[in-house]
């Protein structure tokens, strides 16, 4: 069987993600066999990828996007095993549960555990036993924090995944925040004695300023508890996709994202709404990483007239993804940010959930929202119309692109992937800009094609759009991008001590 590392935290957002996948790519490139692992992962950040499960069940499943991005760090075939049970909250306490990358149903949390946990505890060791008997390690991430007393008994991600895999534990704390070291020390504390055993050593993440005063604090901590540090990492963002939005901003806060060092007079903004149960805003990376774009979220309570450069207006918006449309399009009525959408001039794309709003109104039935309302009206800038239904759409599709409105003039085959719920049809004659799917006016676009912006010439034609709409000349396109995983295997290379660990060593290429 395969050794297994899990990288787990003293809390949420401390960087396992960005470590785990960084630990994938590092072992990569000595050679090693690896493959990532998450048991249980609560994200509305997903990825479809091949299925091809043991019940013959659909050929294409849903796994969070940390696991999708881990596998392509060990340069593995993404795979529902990487996380085969799978949380996508919907609001008012709800997720949908998938299993093995099938949406089984939505759930309340205390349905969870009651009624599903055994099944779920069932599909974790499943997946990981598949995955253990291909690989030679396991790099495994954790979820939240390791040490939480009333998950003790049902912690599928971290203490059932450590002792089905005998995995050694990789404890990571977030030292930007401050409480670092209390924070390790409590959770040692914490851990059954067992499981406390398993931790090999402690990483110090997201460190400003001069190592050196961190040593007195360091030599306490390994005193106290027996436990060393393996490092600290400085605090730098290799670039990998957001698990989850708690970066996003709330209220009246506009989060500004991109820009690449060029003057603002240079720039130009895409303002994305920050929708309560967004989802897959990770479609905006690669738009955020062009030269001279800045990718704008604005909160709900936030004026989108001002979220451009110098607080002037943004030059396009990009509505994103949702996991519950129609809730989600009664919060932007009641913030005032519909109106504003609506009365904007400039290009317009509505990804996934962002295309249902675009339309004429939308029928959900009680399958995503719990609002009384059958039907609400949408935006009205396409003319369309979603219903929805239980069945669920899940698929890794390429499309033959028209390039219309703020995708004019860019052509051929653009692939991504669809996760949506809902059907959407046209009202009446509309531009169909993805082989007779989506629909487009002369500046407002829909579509249900995640990972749109990845491909290369539907991302420039839109950047394009986006600085015609600011009156500035477009920068030059670099040359060539860095990887994320290669800079997230460099935090690891050149600031930690990875020896205790033990992992075997490969044949590099």
């Amino acid at each position: 069987m395969a050794r297994t590392v899990l990288v787990a935290g003293t809390a949420s957002h401390v960087g396992k993600s960005t470590i785990a996948a960084g630990l994938c790519r590092l072992l990569a490139d000595r050679g090693v066999d690896v493959a990532p692992f998450k048991g249980q992962n609560m994200s509305n950040n997903a990825r479809a990828v091949p299925r091809a499960g043991p019940d013959g069940g659909p050929a294409w499943g849903e796994i969070g996007v940390s696991q999708f991005v881990q596998a392509r760090a060990a340069r593995v075939p993404a795979r529902v095993d990487a996380n085969p049970v799978l949380l996508k909250p919907t609001g008012d306490g709800r997720s949908q549960l998938v299993v093995h990358g099938e949406a089984i149903e939505h759930v309340a949390a205390g349905d969870y555990y009651d009624e599903h946990w055994d099944r779920a505890r069932t599909a974790a060791r499943e997946s990981y036993e598949r995955l253990a008997a291909e690989h030679a390690v396991i790099v495994a991430e954790g979820a939240g924090s390791i040490a939480e007393p009333n998950l003790a008994h049902r912690d599928l991600a971290n203490r059932e995944t450590a002792a089905l895999a005998d995995a050694d534990v990789l404890l990571m704390a977030d030292i930007e925040r401050g409480g670092a070291f209390a924070s390790v020390v409590g959770t040692l504390e914490l851990l059954p004695e067992a499981l406390r055993d398993r931790v090999v050593g402690v990483l110090l993440n997201k460190f400003r300023g001069e190592e050196l005063l961190l040593d007195p604090a360091i030599a306490d901590l390994e005193e106290r508890t027996g436990v060393p540090v393996l490092g600290v990492l400085p605090h730098e963002n290799p670039g990998l996709p957001a698990e989850d939005s708690v970066d996003l901003p709330a209220g009246a806060e506009v989060s500004v994202h991109g820009e690449d060092g060029v003057p603002a007079a240079e720039c130009a903004t895409v303002a994305v709404p920050r929708l309560p149960q967004v989802s897959n805003f990770t479609d905006l990376g690669p738009v955020a990483r062009e030269p001279g774009v800045r990718v704008a979220y604005v909160g709900l309570g936030a004026d989108l007239e001002a979220a451009g450069v110098d607080g002037g207006a943004p030059d396009a918006v990009v509505l994103p993804g949702t996991k519950n449309t129609v809730e989600d399009l009664l919060a932007l009525r009641a913030s005032g940010l519909a109106d504003q959408i609506a009365a904007f001039e400039g290009p317009i794309v509505g990804l996934c959930g962002g295309y249902q709003l675009l339309g004429e109104r939308i029928v959900d039935p009680g399958v995503e929202s719990t609002a009384a309302a059958e039907a609400v009206e949408g935006l009205g800038l396409l003319p369309v119309e979603t219903r929805f239904s239980p069945a669920k759409t899940v698929e890794q599709v390429t499309r033959d692109l028209c390039g219309v409105g703020p995708l004019a003039g860019a052509s051929g085959a653009v692939s991504g992937y669809e996760i949506h719920m809902g059907e959407t049809r046209a009202l009446e004659p509309v531009e169909r800009p993805f082989d007779g799917r989506g629909a487009a006016t002369d500046r407002v676009l829909g579509t249900y094609l995640h990972g749109l912006f990845e491909n290369r010439a539907a991302r420039r034609a839109f950047c394009e759009s986006v600085f015609a709409a600011a009156g500035v000349a477009p920068p030059a396109e670099p040359a060539t991008s860095p990887d994320p995983a290669d800079a997230a295997a460099g935090l690891l290379r050149d600031h930690a001590d990875l020896d205790p660990l033990a992992l075997p060593d490969g044949e590099a290429d």
